[in-house]
């Protein structure tokens, strides 16, 4: 268990990292877990800036990718882009157990008929399979995305003692967007086609008219999230 001492001290760091930018975060993180933290990225335009300051600040860090089998081939082409040009430390996750085996039901596929459940089994649970190696968790949400992540704290410990570090929280898609130009950085080939937040290929579409960045994820379901910063950032109560 985290005791209380360090509940307080990750707590502070919360308020303190505000006034902090991404790779001063990012530093602090690396300074203050050594050897225990890695990094995710769904490797799309908006994860950009986090991977090139990565690459930068700290290049040997562990960045998590989940395999789901159902990515665009767009998006996969460029995250080897990435890898190969910035040399990030890729570490690739994928379902244990056959994909297909028992996902289908009425001849459709999981993701038809049951998206959050396909969501756990080729995306939460490999990741918490994961963080049984690595007790510190960083990802490059932001409380622009959805309301759930607006209620998001640079620094959060989850009911499952997973300490989860949010860089890039207070940054906005007009911020990322500049970071990109002032950089020169590639952006995923499926941004001109008009995609904004790009997951699964079956269940992802350009942003409905006046949506929000993610309105075209699981279109028709009512479903927002998949569960990797829902589920498993399921925050505990603040001492």
């Amino acid at each position: 268990m985290i005791v209380r001492l360090v509940l307080e001290f990750l707590n502070g760091a919360s308020v303190t990292l505000k006034e902090k930018s991404p790779q001063e975060i990012l530093e602090w993180a690396a300074k203050n877990f050594p050897n225990e933290i890695a990094a995710s990225s769904s490797f799309q335009t908006q994860s950009v800036p986090l991977l090139h300051m990565i690459a930068s600040t700290v290049p040997q860090l562990p960045i998590l990718f989940i395999d789901t089998g159902y990515h665009f081939p767009e998006t996969i082409a460029f995250r080897d882009r990435l890898v190969h040009s910035w040399n990030l430390n890729l570490e690739v996750l994928t379902v244990r157990n056959s994909m297909e085996e028992g996902l289908w039901y009425a001849n459709q596929p999981l993701y038809l008929t049951n998206p959050d459940l396909c969501c756990e089994i080729h995306k939460v649970a490999p990741m918490r399979e994961a963080m049984r190696r690595y007790r510190v968790w960083i990802s490059g949400i932001r409380r622009d995305q959805s309301h759930t992540r607006a209620k998001a704290d640079i620094v959060e410990v989850s009911k499952e003692n997973r300490i989860r570090i949010h860089p890039m929280l207070e940054w906005t898609q007009s911020d990322v967007q500049q970071y990109v130009r002032n950089h020169g950085l590639p952006e995923h080939p499926l941004d001109v086609l008009g995609y904004v937040s790009i997951g699964c290929a079956p269940c992802t579409r350009p942003p409905l008219t006046g949506g929000g960045l993610r309105s075209g994820r699981w279109q028709g379901t009512g479903k927002t999230e998949c569960g990797l910063h829902t589920h498993l950032r399921d925050v505990s109560k603040k001492n």
